[in-house]
């Protein structure tokens, strides 16, 4: 009988941990995934992150969607809630914030595909929508549409 070897456990999981004081210092994790021969999608909804205008200090809010295809790594799933509510007290642009996730998390996982969609709701009375994937979806993989509207103002 072989015995298999349990994965480290994240360090975050099952401890009170504070929120980050930055993107730059969360420890975003990473956990094996146990079905790396299958192609899916796994999905994350932000419907409410924050962050800082890098020029007026002034709150952005935004509704950001990750959908990737999973590979050898999942991104675990605390860890990530922090990393994302790191940029609450961050200053920087919607561009970058929503690519620099996505970087990140390409980085971390290495994943098959990788898709990004930040829906920012309006400052000065322009939204601004930021989208990104690193490739084509993978042949034979539902890539479900991200499910938010492009902004339509109150009617």
């Amino acid at each position: 009988m072989t015995r298999r070897r349990s994965p480290p456990v994240p360090a975050q999981l099952g401890t009170q941990t504070p929120l980050p004081a930055s993107p730059d210092v969360a420890l975003l994790e990473r956990v094996p995934n146990p079905h790396p021969d299958v192609r899916y999608v796994a999905r994350f909804t932000a419907p409410e992150f924050t962050s800082l205008c890098p020029v007026t200090g002034q709150p952005d809010f935004a509704h950001i969607v990750i959908d990737y295809v999973p590979a050898r790594w999942l991104v675990e799933s605390k860890s990530l809630k922090l990393y994302l509510g790191a940029f609450r007290n961050h200053g920087a642009f919607h561009e970058d914030c929503t690519i620099a996730i996505a970087k990140r998390l390409k980085a971390l996982l290495a994943p098959k595909w990788l898709r990004i969609a930040g829906y920012w709701y309006p400052r000065g009375g322009i939204p601004i929508d930021v989208f990104w994937q690193t490739a084509r979806p993978p042949a034979g993989v539902w890539i479900p549409d991200t499910g938010v509207a492009s902004y339509r103002g109150r009617g």
